[in-house]
């Protein structure tokens, strides 16, 4: 009998364990799908080792572990418990940590002081140094403000950082902390950025150490004349307002200026930026001689780039490259250079695909190094001495990102990841190692430890989680369709658990569609994927297509949305609804379309523009009217607003709120920094006007990803007992 009852159980375990159903409780509060990564990954002694952080459990306490790359040990560096200056101190809480160019000390950056509403930065707290030799802990500075941008000096002996939007450096070995800057205020910014840059330029840090350690050359920016915007924090009884600088289309920006500091005279040479003064600087690069900077000079209308080579000694300039587009030019790539040949590699799009490009330090052209209709993502290395570089691209399928090699003259190209995953790599400084985390759209995410001669492989961490195998999954298919002006389109779908070709279905479409995006990928999408799974379960299938606008087909199928953001995509969006209409199993009277910020302006403009093909409609966060977005993002896609105002109003939400036919949530955060409040407001303004019925959420004090504590549980529950409702 006991063996009976016992085989029993076990078969009602596998029979429960394939229908076990999705809950909100299981994807948004518990930690069960949770996967494992690496995290604070540094590689060391080129390459041969890295270091990386593991919870200790009792503690909850981040310890540093090393990895040996040729035999795969791990061994434990630093407890963290151990940190203390005084014996009774309680356990060292840091928020970040980097290694000294020698590899002999490790900087530990204290939790931060305080939180900051307007920041796409963590500020850092104080610096603390850690010697590996003698296991010597010390603070660095102490003060009750926020720092930024750390960096130790190419050798080591000195830290840099930013506070009180001052540059700072401090001597190591004396403690003496020297101020190199002095006029930074509320709104002038040395080695920093305002928002705009930080957010739509990608980047944080607005200073770098010339390689000799000698020079520090960083941003100046003066944001005085962008106008303000206040916020409520209507947590606070008198609802204290919350005052950011931030430029909407057609408002003024910061004036940008480019210094390079003499460490020591502490004087400032003032880079000739042209006369020009409603620019954009958003790269610049050190030589390799450390004697020259290069300077990415980009005009207001962001279609126009050059390259200035400047003298560090008289702050003179001059172009060195220059291109010019009709719409565009994409920015967001950084110089690589070749040191050995005195040659600097970049991405361009001027063949209609980005590619790399070679050439000579004063720009001359000495060769296109890729070529073909696929787009390179990024350089993720360079081999000098092989004459290699390293890149990721789509170039087999645009479902799959993959790391290459290629030679500089172009000629070999080699692909070193494997097929049937997306992945995203972190390449050693000797480039021969990496970490590779790769996924596929039905398995989260893997780590292998890669080994460009193939000597060493291992799989760092599998993330079979557990869970997962008492669910039945609904596999992601993914296909392509051709709309009717005879474009093929790329899109997946999730069908229903126990699918019936026989039954009708609902449908929900999730969108960005943001220009150069892509979310038809052959990846994991984490817990909005098993929220998808959960739908399935319930009967709904979940579409995703990529329409004309979005990345990786080239510049052509990208600028298609120029000055007239939001019509090719809610097109391409409908074309897919006629499209599945042609399918047998579509309830072509229950479509509805979700989308987030880009996505949430979308799904609101899906069901205004294509109110006659979509029934229902989730709005997270969305813009509704580009007059109320930042100017950066706008006028990249959409030109100034004097400049086509025609096409402002085309492409605003607000326009089309007399189309309304079916069902539209509208969800926002009250301290949205990025895209603000505002642009629900005035939507629920038009709508209320038009005699419009809508359903709205409003979420107090929260931002853009409008998250923390039981917020996202809240969001996705709501949004949940919507599409049952409407859908």
């Amino acid at each position: 009998m006991k063996y009976i009852f016992t085989f029993v159980i076990t078969i009602s375990s596998i029979l429960y364990s394939q229908n076990k159903l999705f809950t909100l409780e299981d994807i948004f509060k518990s930690q069960k799908f949770k996967s494992k990564s690496l995290n604070g990954v540094c590689w060391l002694e080129q390459g041969e080792k890295f270091s990386y952080q593991q919870q200790d459990s009792s503690t909850k306490s981040n310890n540093i572990y090393i990895y040996n790359s040729k035999d795969g040990s791990r061994n434990l560096l630093v407890n963290v418990s151990e940190l203390k200056l005084d014996p009774s101190d309680p356990i060292f809480e840091y928020s970040s940590y980097q290694w000294s160019p020698r590899e002999q000390d490790i900087l530990f950056v204290s939790e931060p002081p305080e939180k900051q509403y307007m920041s796409r930065l963590t500020p850092a707290g104080n610096y603390f140094l850690y010697r590996i030799k003698d296991r010597s802990f010390r603070r660095l500075t102490n003060v009750n403000e926020p720092q930024y941008n750390q960096k130790f000096s190419p050798d080591g002996k000195m830290l840099g950082y930013v506070r009180g939007n001052n540059l700072y450096i401090i001597d190591l070995a004396s403690g003496v902390e020297t101020q190199l800057t002095n006029d930074g205020s509320l709104h002038i910014i040395n080695g920093k950025f305002d928002w705009v840059y930080e957010e739509e330029f990608s980047i944080s840090d607005g200073w770098r150490w010339s390689p000799d350690g000698k020079s520090i050359a960083y941003w100046r920016l003066d944001e005085s004349q962008i106008p303000e915007f206040n916020m409520i924090d209507y947590m606070t009884s008198h609802c204290d307002a919350i005052t950011m600088r931030y430029p909407k289309a057609g408002d003024s920006n910061s004036l940008v200026k480019i210094g390079v500091i003499s460490l020591k005279t502490k004087s400032t040479i003032w880079m000739d930026l042209g006369p020009e003064k409603d620019i954009y600087i958003p790269r610049i690069f050190w030589t390799p001689d450390g004697n020259s900077l290069i300077i990415y000079r980009l005009n207001r209308r962001q279609n126009k780039m050059e390259l200035l080579l400047g003298n560090i000694q008289s702050g003179e300039t001059r172009i060195i490259l220059s291109e010019e587009e009709q719409t565009w030019i994409s920015e967001d790539y950084d110089i690589r250079f070749i040191p050995s040949k005195g040659q600097m590699l970049r991405i361009s799009e001027k063949d209609g695909y980005a590619h790399i490009y070679r050439h000579d330090l004063n720009g001359k052209l000495i060769n296109q190094v890729t070529k073909g209709k696929w787009d390179v993502d990024n350089i993720v290395g360079v081999d000098d001495s092989k004459g290699l570089i390293f890149f990721t691209a789509r170039m087999k399928t645009l479902l799959e990102k993959q790391m290459y090699s290629v030679t500089f003259d172009g000629n070999t190209i080699q692909q070193v990841t494997q097929d049937n995953y997306n992945h995203s790599v972190n390449l050693s400084s000797n480039n021969r190692f990496f970490l590779d985390y790769y996924s596929d759209a039905n398995t989260p995410a893997k780590i292998e430890f890669g080994d460009i001669e193939k000597k060493y492989e291992r799989k760092l961490e599998d993330n079979n989680i557990p869970a997962l195998k008492y669910y039945t999954f609904s596999p992601v298919e993914f296909f392509t369709f051709t709309t009717s002006d005879t474009v093929i389109l790329h899109a997946s779908m999730i069908k229903p658990t126990n699918f019936n070709s026989k039954k009708k279905y609902p449908v929900l479409f999730d969108v960005y569609g943001g220009p150069g995006s892509q979310t038809v990928t052959n990846s994991w999408g984490g817990q909005t994927h098993l929220w998808y799974q959960l739908l399935a379960q319930k009967g709904y299938i979940v579409v995703s297509v990529d329409g004309r606008g979005t990345g990786g087909r080239g510049k052509a199928f990208k600028e298609i949305v120029y000055r007239q953001l939001g019509k090719w995509e809610v097109n391409d969006q409908t074309e897919a609804v006629k499209y599945l209409s042609t399918l047998t199993y579509i309830d072509t009277s229950r479509i509805g379309i979700w989308g987030w910020s880009y996505g949430g302006y979308i799904a609101v403009s899906a069901i205004l523009r294509g109110a006659d093909y979509f029934k229902s409609a989730i709005a997270v966060a969305p813009v509704t009217d580009w007059s109320l977005y930042d100017n950066v993002y706008t006028e990249r896609y959409m030109g100034l607003p004097n400049e086509n105002p025609a096409g402002y109003k085309e492409s605003s939400a607000l326009t089309y709120v007399e189309k309304l036919k079916g069902n539209l949530l509208i969800i926002h955060g009250t301290t949205d920094d990025n895209v603000h409040w505002q642009n629900s407001i005035q939507l629920v303004n038009a709508l209320e006007k038009a005699g419009k019925q809508f359903r709205t959420m409003f979420y107090p004090n929260k931002n853009h990803g409008i998250g923390g504590g039981n917020t996202r549980y809240h969001l996705f529950e709501m949004m949940t007992n919507y599409i049952l409702e409407k859908l």
